[in-house]
């Protein structure tokens, strides 16, 4: 079986070792760049599994790699970053990212989050038993359930893996209220529980990538101070 690839970009020697060695001890396989420029070339030649990125790098930051990597790629990408304001997260989140991680970290944290956007990243050849069958169709919106594709008026809509298991928990559960703590906990897990502002983010990079207008959604709707519901018309 081929063990997961992951990419660690960080122009920090003593972070770049300790996430490389740790990520090792658990039969990952790591390569590793020092910056944004460096990580464009590990990507293309390694074909990485998940990829975990510095913010702050010379040259190339972090954001930008992500723009780059976001052009043709759909990989989990996890963000390092010292600085932990919300405005900081819902920036890297809206940038493509898939978690976002404050320095400093322990192990646990890193393996949990590790763990995490694998696990949503999965695709059903790789999952463990049967995923659902079938598929779930709104209006012009189209989504498999078995390949995991999703389509707009015929035309595939590219989703990250976090974009579409937020997707297929709206779907699934269509004209029902979904509530904060239950999206979180199913798309992100219970560690996310109070990270509100990733549902915030997600939910508008949905209604960006589906939405006629996302300024006046048809399909995913906001309940004020409770949630969010897909609306089936």
């Amino acid at each position: 079986m081929r063990r997961t690839r992951v990419l660690v970009v960080d122009d920090e020697p003593a972070i770049l070792k300790f996430v490389r060695s740790n990520l090792q001890a658990r039969g990952y396989e790591v390569y590793t760049a020092s910056d944004g420029v460096e990580a464009l070339d590990e990507f293309e030649v390694n074909n990485p599994d998940l990829v975990i990125l510095d913010i702050r790098m010379p040259g190339m930051d972090g954001l930008e790699a992500t723009r780059r990597i976001r052009e043709h790629s759909q990989v989990p990408i996890i963000i390092l970053s010292a600085l932990g304001e919300e405005s900081d997260k819902v920036r890297a989140l809206d940038q493509g990212t898939d978690d976002y991680l404050t320095k400093p970290f322990g192990v646990d944290e890193l393996l949990a989050r590790v763990r995490a956007v694998l696990r949503r990243g999965k695709s059903p050849t790789q999952e463990i038993g049967p995923g659902p069958t079938g598929s779930f169709t709104a209006g012009d919106l189209v989504v498999d359930f078995e390949h995991r594709r999703v389509t707009m008026k015929g035309l595939e809509v590219k989703l990250t893996p976090t974009e579409y298991e937020l997707l297929h928990q709206l779907v699934s559960n269509a004209d029902k209220v979904m509530t904060h703590s239950i999206l979180l906990n199913r798309v992100w897990g219970p560690e996310y529980s109070r990270e509100s502002e990733y549902l915030r983010v997600y939910i508008g990079r949905l209604r960006r990538k589906l939405e006629p207008d996302p300024t006046q959604p048809k399909y995913i709707l906001t309940e004020p101070g409770v949630g969010y519901r897909f609306r089936a018309p």
